[in-house]
């Protein structure tokens, strides 16, 4: 491997996300590199999975604050590594990449979502202002994007959308590990309860699937795992008749998530049809896979081709709770057609849809990029 120093940079992130640390981070500790993580959580240096996670302090203040005093900390922590490479994760950091650039580093942007679709999704400002964000931010990836020395991309989509700007572009999927949240509990010993697991808000879909309990007959209970975004929509879903059938978890680690994925029949991720969702690949519905259970999904085109092109599960409108409950209704009730459906979502993962082909994508692409620099 011709690169030995390796630092990844988020000023948004948890410490131990799924995709930056889990799996990218600990996998380049595997291989051999001496991997940095520059996070900002105060919650201090430390050493994990063979990652060096240096830590420049907690967030203060509001998005402002962290946009220009936490990002310039990332930045001063970044310039004193001296990696090899730099692997940006947050839009914010794009000023950082561009003067590690300038300073001669390789740098590599990795973006999770469509920031410009992304945007227009925001429930806190109006659409007139959302509008003009958008149309920035677009701008502003046209401006900078071709002067860095790659662009990784959570989904196709992203990848073919930033191949137009840079050729040097790289899809690595936000795929399951396989094995890490099968529980391995034999069908028979599931109970009747469906899950939903992540952040929990609108345009997620919270009121739909907790209004489509009212609508059942088979009086399945929701494992609700996560936290509220929005103050004003969990106080609205509590107030819902059928509340009583939520088992609220709160957030879980991910020893907890697969104990709530063996116990559960199905597992949801109906999200609304908004154009930042439209062509996502939400990981939740791979993990649900990976653990063996049937997924009800949003009946978006590229949802469907996955789910249904590998009968692992059923598409729904998201918008409407009555379709909703009648998928829950029938995987409770059918429960050796819900094990086939699981069986099949647990095959596509182990051919397909797995991290470990996307891991030895990350390592290919790093050398590439070394390569073109030498």
């Amino acid at each position: 491997m011709n690169f030995d120093r390796v630092a990844h940079l988020t000023s948004v992130h948890a410490r131990y996300d799924t995709r930056i640390f889990q799996k990218m981070c600990s996998s380049l500790a595997t291989h051999g590199c001496a991997v940095s993580l520059v996070v900002a959580d105060g919650l201090g240096e430390e050493w994990k999975n063979g990652v060096h996670i240096i830590d420049v302090g907690a967030r203060t203040g509001g998005r402002l604050s962290r946009m220009t005093r936490t990002v310039r900390r990332v930045f001063d922590q970044a310039k004193a590594l001296n990696a090899d490479i730099y692997h940006l994760h947050d839009p914010e950091l794009i000023p950082v990449g561009l003067k590690l650039k300038r300073a001669g580093m390789n740098v590599i942007m990795d973006f999770h979502e469509d920031v410009p679709k992304q945007l227009l999704s925001k429930p806190y400002l109006s659409p007139a202002l959302l509008r003009v964000l958008s149309v920035t931010m677009r701008l502003y990836e046209r401006y900078a994007c071709p002067r860095f020395d790659g662009i990784i991309a959570a989904t196709p989509f992203i990848r073919d959308k930033f191949l137009a700007i840079n050729p040097r572009c790289m899809d690595i999927n936000n795929f399951p590990m396989v094995g890490e949240l099968d529980a391995a509990v034999p069908w028979t010993n599931k109970r009747k309860e469906v899950c939903y697991v992540g952040g929990i808000g609108a345009i997620r879909g919270a009121r739909e699937i907790v209004k489509a309990l009212e609508y059942t007959s088979s009086d399945a209970r929701l494992n609700l795992a996560g936290r509220f975004s929005e103050p004003a929509v969990e106080s609205e879903v509590k107030s819902y008749p059928r509340w009583d059938r939520v088992n609220e978890l709160g957030f879980v680690d991910r020893a907890a998530v697969r104990e709530v994925l063996g116990r559960s029949m199905a597992g949801l991720v109906t999200f609304l049809p908004l154009p930042n969702h439209l062509d996502a690949q939400p990981n939740k519905m791979f993990e649900y896979m990976s653990a063996g259970i049937p997924v009800i999904a949003s009946d978006f085109p590229l949802w469907r081709d996955i789910i249904v092109g590998n009968d692992c599960g059923l598409c729904v409108d998201p918008l409407d709770p009555l379709a909703i409950a009648g998928a829950i209704d029938f995987l409770v009730k059918n429960p050796e057609r819900a094990r086939q459906m699981g069986e099949n979502g647990r095959h596509a993962v182990l051919v397909r849809y797995n991290w470990a082909m996307e891991e030895s994508k990350l390592i290919d692409f790093y050398r590439s990029i070394m390569e073109v620099r030498s």
